[in-house]
């Protein structure tokens, strides 16, 4: 694990073992909503109620009105990151299991290897391409062996995710990397909620099982807006690089929480597929010696809405500001080249 040349306190190790498990949570929660509730209700609450949470902090630090004038990447990035996977996760938890979409999802560091090195910000050296291939193999087997493929709907659903999770990152790395964190993520929530509501009323559920309800809330508050404001705290308390280390703790925890929670099988393909897949991110994405370790990170909303550190804000602001004016015009920031470990990965997000 990097160390980003600081040491590991007591309140360290708590926030990253509640933000290991947090993230991993919603794949359960989602899976017990959506039994109840349409999919795009599921994701319409639980924008709202997060967004709701967040936005009086947001107000009282002034950070929604800099988010807000940078409109199109932020639309780009909203869609990507929430608006398309959260409504994906949902439809596809109503026939996978939590764990296997919790697995499934994990591939996201892979996808996103793929993306940048294609972008020639990387490239494809022997230990990348080991990892690559070990870490599809492992999807290769969760799919073979757990998914019926009669039902490609909601594997596709999923494929759209991880290309979303993967590139909502990007989108942050051009275009909104120099804007407050918090205001990204609350004007993301603030959007995909205005999206979903006429698709919500229209799907709106005839009761309100307590299961179903409490599910929901607990994933706007908990997994979302909760999750956000511990994972600032532990970016500033451990530092980014450490931070999306729970980037691997996430699947761990949704396979527990499925097997263990919802009675869900243990099967070959989980058993085959997660250290595989976990293997290959962390040799697919493991950084490069010459990449500064307090580089660019973000994770997903999910593994979610992807967020960005006050590192990064920072190394903007001392630069001066030609790489915030490049990218208010539309130009892109002279960023540093992503780094998917510690930089691009959320994840498996990313939460669900």
């Amino acid at each position: 694990m990097p160390t980003g040349g600081r040491a590991m306190t007591r309140r360290g190790w708590a926030l990253f073992l509640a933000m290991g498990v947090i993230w991993g949570v919603p794949y359960a929660m989602i899976r017990i909503a959506v039994a109840d509730f349409d999919p795009v209700v599921v994701a319409f609450a639980r924008t709202l109620i997060g967004a709701l949470v967040l936005l009086p902090i947001a107000l009282y630090t002034k950070a929604l009105g800099p988010v807000f004038r940078r409109w199109r990447p932020l639309l780009l990035y909203t869609v990507v990151e929430i608006v398309g996977p959260w409504l994906f996760i949902g439809f596809a938890e109503t026939t996978l299991n939590s764990s296997t979409v919790g697995l499934l999802i994990a591939a996201v560091p892979l996808i996103a290897v793929v993306i940048v090195t294609k972008l020639g910000q990387d490239r494809f050296d022997r230990r990348r391409v080991t990892g690559l291939m070990v870490g599809f193999a492992g999807v290769a087997a969760l799919v073979g062996l757990d998914i019926d493929l009669s039902n490609p709907a909601a594997l596709g659903a999923i494929a759209l995710t991880t290309i979303g999770y993967a590139v909502g990152p990007i989108v942050i790395n051009r275009a909104l990397a120099d804007l407050p964190p918090l205001g990204v993520v609350t004007a993301s929530l603030i959007i995909a909620a205005v999206v979903y509501a006429p698709f919500a009323a229209w799907r709106r559920p005839a009761s309100y099982p307590a299961d179903a309800t409490l599910s929901v809330v607990g994933l706007a508050l908990i997994c979302t807006a909760a999750a956000f404001l511990l994972f600032f705290a532990l970016i500033s308390e451990v530092g980014p690089a450490r931070a999306t280390v729970i980037t691997y703790i996430n699947p761990a925890v949704a396979i527990v929480l499925g097997v263990a929670a919802l009675g869900e099988p243990l099967t070959a393909g989980m058993a085959i597929g997660f250290p595989l897949v976990i293997l290959g991110s962390i040799l697919g994405t493991a950084r490069s010696r010459e990449v500064p370790e307090e580089s660019l990170c973000t994770t997903p909303a999910a593994p979610e809405a992807a967020t960005i550190t006050r590192e990064v804000i920072d190394r903007v602001d001392g630069r001066g500001q030609n790489d915030a004016r490049a990218a208010s015009t539309g130009g892109e920031p002279d960023l540093e080249r992503i780094d998917l470990v510690a930089d691009d990965v959320h994840h498996p997000q990313r939460g669900g």
